[in-house]
Protein backbone atom coordinates (compact mmCIF):
# COMPACT_ATOMS: atom_id res chain seq x y z
CA UNK A 1 0.00 0.00 0.00
CA UNK A 2 1.58 3.19 -0.85
CA UNK A 3 1.77 5.74 1.85
CA UNK A 4 0.86 9.27 1.59
CA UNK A 5 2.58 12.88 2.78
CA UNK A 6 -0.30 15.64 3.42
CA UNK A 7 0.63 18.74 2.51
CA UNK A 8 -0.64 21.92 3.33
CA UNK A 9 -0.76 25.45 2.46
CA UNK A 10 -1.88 28.38 1.11
CA UNK A 11 -4.11 28.52 -1.89
CA UNK A 12 -3.36 32.15 -3.31
CA UNK A 13 0.27 32.04 -3.73
CA UNK A 14 1.54 33.01 -7.40
CA UNK A 15 3.56 30.56 -9.51
CA UNK A 16 6.59 32.90 -8.99
CA UNK A 17 6.74 32.29 -5.64
CA UNK A 18 9.64 30.57 -3.50
CA UNK A 19 6.32 28.46 -1.85
CA UNK A 20 5.02 27.11 -5.41
CA UNK A 21 8.42 26.90 -6.43
CA UNK A 22 9.40 24.42 -3.00
CA UNK A 23 6.13 22.66 -2.99
CA UNK A 24 7.02 21.50 -6.43
CA UNK A 25 10.11 20.27 -5.53
CA UNK A 26 8.48 18.78 -2.81
CA UNK A 27 6.29 16.89 -5.07
CA UNK A 28 9.11 15.41 -7.42
CA UNK A 29 10.96 14.41 -4.07
CA UNK A 30 8.15 12.75 -2.87
CA UNK A 31 7.60 10.85 -6.17
CA UNK A 32 10.40 9.83 -6.55
CA UNK A 33 10.54 8.45 -3.17
CA UNK A 34 7.66 6.31 -4.58
CA UNK A 35 5.22 7.72 -2.03
CA UNK A 36 1.82 10.03 -2.89
CA UNK A 37 0.55 13.30 -2.02
CA UNK A 38 -2.67 14.26 -0.97
CA UNK A 39 -3.68 17.96 0.06
CA UNK A 40 -7.13 20.39 -0.37
CA UNK A 41 -6.90 20.10 -4.15
CA UNK A 42 -6.87 23.40 -5.35
CA UNK A 43 -4.61 26.15 -6.41
CA UNK A 44 -1.50 27.32 -4.92
CA UNK A 45 0.71 25.47 -2.78
CA UNK A 46 -2.17 22.33 -3.45
CA UNK A 47 -1.17 22.60 -7.36
CA UNK A 48 2.52 23.15 -7.13
CA UNK A 49 3.01 19.94 -5.52
CA UNK A 50 0.67 17.91 -7.51
CA UNK A 51 2.57 19.25 -10.13
CA UNK A 52 5.49 18.48 -9.07
CA UNK A 53 4.88 14.49 -8.17
CA UNK A 54 2.43 14.32 -11.83
CA UNK A 55 5.80 14.84 -13.48
CA UNK A 56 7.67 11.96 -11.67
CA UNK A 57 4.52 9.65 -12.40
CA UNK A 58 3.13 9.90 -8.54
CA UNK A 59 -0.28 9.54 -7.06
CA UNK A 60 -1.72 12.65 -6.20
CA UNK A 61 -5.08 13.10 -4.23
CA UNK A 62 -7.23 15.88 -3.69
CA UNK A 63 -9.60 16.34 -0.83
CA UNK A 64 -11.90 18.63 -2.37
CA UNK A 65 -13.89 21.06 -0.03
CA UNK A 66 -16.86 21.39 -2.77
CA UNK A 67 -19.45 18.50 -4.01
CA UNK A 68 -18.91 18.68 -7.38
CA UNK A 69 -14.87 19.21 -7.51
CA UNK A 70 -14.77 21.47 -10.21
CA UNK A 71 -12.56 23.21 -8.09
CA UNK A 72 -9.49 20.60 -8.43
CA UNK A 73 -6.60 21.70 -9.92
CA UNK A 74 -5.47 19.75 -13.29
CA UNK A 75 -3.06 17.55 -11.47
CA UNK A 76 -5.46 15.70 -8.83
CA UNK A 77 -5.20 11.87 -10.11
CA UNK A 78 -8.11 10.88 -7.23
CA UNK A 79 -10.89 13.34 -6.34
CA UNK A 80 -12.63 12.81 -3.24
CA UNK A 81 -15.46 15.73 -2.94
CA UNK A 82 -16.57 16.44 0.70
CA UNK A 83 -18.71 19.46 0.37
CA UNK A 84 -17.33 20.80 3.68
CA UNK A 85 -15.44 23.55 2.56
CA UNK A 86 -12.54 24.09 5.45
CA UNK A 87 -14.16 21.09 7.78
CA UNK A 88 -12.24 18.83 5.27
CA UNK A 89 -8.99 20.18 7.01
CA UNK A 90 -8.63 17.43 9.54
CA UNK A 91 -9.48 14.93 7.05
CA UNK A 92 -6.70 16.53 4.73
CA UNK A 93 -4.25 15.80 7.47
CA UNK A 94 -5.45 12.65 9.12
CA UNK A 95 -5.00 11.01 5.68
CA UNK A 96 -0.79 11.50 5.33
CA UNK A 97 2.05 9.72 7.27
CA UNK A 98 3.35 13.03 7.78
CA UNK A 99 2.80 16.50 7.04
CA UNK A 100 4.57 18.97 5.36
CA UNK A 101 3.26 22.84 5.86
CA UNK A 102 4.10 25.45 2.88
CA UNK A 103 3.64 28.84 3.61
CA UNK A 104 -0.20 29.62 4.74
CA UNK A 105 -2.94 31.60 7.11
CA UNK A 106 -5.86 30.55 9.36
CA UNK A 107 -6.84 27.25 7.15
CA UNK A 108 -3.49 26.08 7.37
CA UNK A 109 -3.00 26.97 10.75
CA UNK A 110 -5.91 25.09 11.65
CA UNK A 111 -4.33 21.93 9.91
CA UNK A 112 -1.20 22.17 11.82
CA UNK A 113 -3.29 22.54 14.87
CA UNK A 114 -5.03 18.84 13.88
CA UNK A 115 -1.88 17.61 13.00
CA UNK A 116 -0.73 17.66 16.24
CA UNK A 117 -3.73 16.66 18.13
CA UNK A 118 -3.39 13.71 15.86
CA UNK A 119 0.61 13.04 16.69
CA UNK A 120 1.42 13.49 13.29
CA UNK A 121 5.04 14.22 12.77
CA UNK A 122 4.80 18.12 10.84
CA UNK A 123 7.34 19.91 8.82
CA UNK A 124 7.10 23.25 7.97
CA UNK A 125 8.27 25.81 5.49
CA UNK A 126 7.91 29.55 5.78
CA UNK A 127 4.83 28.43 7.68
CA UNK A 128 3.28 29.12 11.57
CA UNK A 129 6.14 28.75 13.55
CA UNK A 130 4.60 27.03 16.88
CA UNK A 131 5.86 24.49 18.97
CA UNK A 132 5.63 21.22 17.69
CA UNK A 133 6.23 22.35 14.00
CA UNK A 134 9.69 21.08 12.86
CA UNK A 135 10.88 23.86 10.51
CA UNK A 136 12.83 23.12 7.40
CA UNK A 137 14.55 25.16 4.53
CA UNK A 138 14.81 23.02 1.59
CA UNK A 139 12.66 20.18 0.34
CA UNK A 140 15.36 17.30 0.84
CA UNK A 141 15.02 17.93 4.35
CA UNK A 142 12.05 15.75 4.01
CA UNK A 143 13.53 12.75 2.89
CA UNK A 144 14.48 11.55 6.08
CA UNK A 145 11.17 10.90 7.46
CA UNK A 146 9.91 9.26 4.10
CA UNK A 147 10.79 5.84 5.28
Amino acid sequence: MMKLVSVIGGSQILPSSEEYSFAYKLGKLIAKKGWGVVCGGKSGVMEAVCRGAKEEGGLTVGIMPSLTGEDANPYVDIKINTGLGHARNPIVVASGEIVVAIGGNYGTLSEIAYSLIYGKTVLGYKTHKIEGVIQISKPEEVKKYLK
